[in-house]
């Protein structure tokens, strides 16, 4: 893959979670100006699957390549191939949202992120839209 083309999947992927960011800022603005309180339906709740053979490799590919962090993102213990091995690579699905990679360096990570993903995956965002500023 050639660097125009990771670039513009690079962007996709930046221009994708910032509309999420976006469209979740303008959703608790609205609620705000509420002046009776609403009783907020919970966030649809995603699932955390294992990557495996079953996973679209190109997807896989370009999620990793992408990524925008280098470490884990529960414990922030880099990949480095150290102790803990090699990253062990989930997806993380929401109905009506694209699939996201979640990298984590151990299982013990993963029991923490499904306790609050949400605020995992803002990281996963911040660090996206870190990533895109400082590409430009």
């Amino acid at each position: 893959m050639n660097m125009k083309t990771k670039t513009i999947h690079t962007l996709r992927l930046a221009f994708a979670l910032a509309a999420t960011v976006f469209s979740t800022s303008s959703a608790s603005a609205a609620e705000s100006k509420d002046h009776v309180k609403k009783s907020a339906a919970p966030a649809a709740a995603g699932t955390l699957t294992p990557a495996n053979a079953k996973t679209d490799a190109a997807w896989l590919s370009q999620a990793v390549a992408a990524y925008p962090l280098d470490g884990c993102v529960v414990s922030g213990d880099k990949f480095d191939g150290g102790a803990m091995g090699k990253p062990q690579d989930y997806v993380y699905k929401t109905a009506g949202q694209p699939d996201r990679l979640v990298r984590f360096c151990c299982k013990d990570c993963v029991k923490d992120f499904n306790k609050e993903p949400a605020k995992f995956l803002k990281t996963l965002d911040d660090a996206a839209v870190a990533k895109t500023k400082v590409g430009k």
